[in-house]
């Protein structure tokens, strides 16, 4: 399994000048398999964070590395980052150029200097995983909704198959329906691919429903890296840096003040089922 990892890791904007920004201090991090949600509140440094795991932005100092490999020892090694590490960025829709939807998705693939029989095969396993409707293939990606060209820009990122897919903000400005169509397809996608996932994300709602591990961040440093249990437990602590929490878990606080208490580590509304029902079956 491959593992990404920050050392002693600092980035400040605008370096020597009046608009210095300390944005991200001395970040230790390792991530792995599964699906790991990252949460912060505007400029806590989780956008800055994602973007050095495939060398789009390079540390001020400490190390970023691959596989145990600093990305930024070898030009190389920044260029094999980019592929094994494939970033969706927010408004993903706005990185679509090509003519067709076929070749937005196949532009990845081909810069990889893959055969096109196998360009074409990771054409079509990656629309399939992005849902991304075979009658639109040879359409403008312009021309389709807002979801459609999310799923393209998703589509095109799969196609690289890269053993991380990091996506920033990947439901913002979409309905709840088409934020559970999108982010229950790409916990699909990680499950059946093996491949490891990371969401940024200020939903807590999503956070919860589809992440396995959960890191929070404030002022550029993470406080907290948990499972969802853990890190919706410590309900005051979130409050207190200007997050929210999962609806659920505010009425379960509201149930423990009443007399009530199934616990401070609930998270969904089936979780707080199961702890209501063990609760009155006692």
């Amino acid at each position: 399994m491959a593992e990404i990892k920050l050392c002693d890791v600092n980035y400040i904007y605008n370096k020597g000048t009046p608009y210095e920004a300390h944005a991200l201090k001395n970040i230790n991090l390792t991530i792995g398999e599964g699906i790991t949600g990252i949460i912060g509140h505007t400029g806590s440094g989780k956008s800055t964070m994602v973007q050095l795991f495939n060398g789009l932005a390079k540390p001020s100092s400490g190390s970023v590395l691959l596989d145990g490999r600093d990305i930024w020892e070898k030009s190389e090694r920044v260029r094999e980052a980019r592929f094994r590490a494939g970033l969706v960025m927010q408004y993903p829709e706005y990185q679509l150029f090509a003519n067709t939807v076929y070749e937005d998705i196949a532009f990845g693939p081909r810069n990889m200097g893959l055969s096109e029989d196998e360009v074409n095969k990771r054409v079509i396993d990656a629309a399939r995983f992005a849902k991304v409707p075979e009658g639109v293939m040879n359409r403008s990606p312009f021309d389709l909704s807002g979801g459609q060209k999310r799923r393209v820009a998703l589509a095109g990122v799969i196609a690289m198959r890269p053993e991380f897919l990091i996506l920033d903000e990947p439901a913002a400005g979409l309905d709840p329906g088409g934020r559970r169509s999108i982010l229950g397809g790409i916990k699909e996608f990680g499950k059946a691919s093996g491949t490891s996932v990371i969401v940024v994300s200020h939903s807590m709602e999503d956070m919860a429903s589809y992440c396995d591990r959960i890191i929070v961040m404030a002022s550029g440093k993470i406080i907290m890296d948990g499972t969802p249990a853990q890190v919706f437990s410590r309900y005051n602590e979130l409050i207190g840096v200007g997050l929210d929490v999962p609806q659920i878990t505010r009425v379960a606080s509201a149930l423990a003040e009443h007399g009530l208490d199934i616990g401070r580590d609930v998270y969904t509304v089936g979780y707080a089922a199961g702890k209501l029902s063990e609760l009155f079956d006692k």
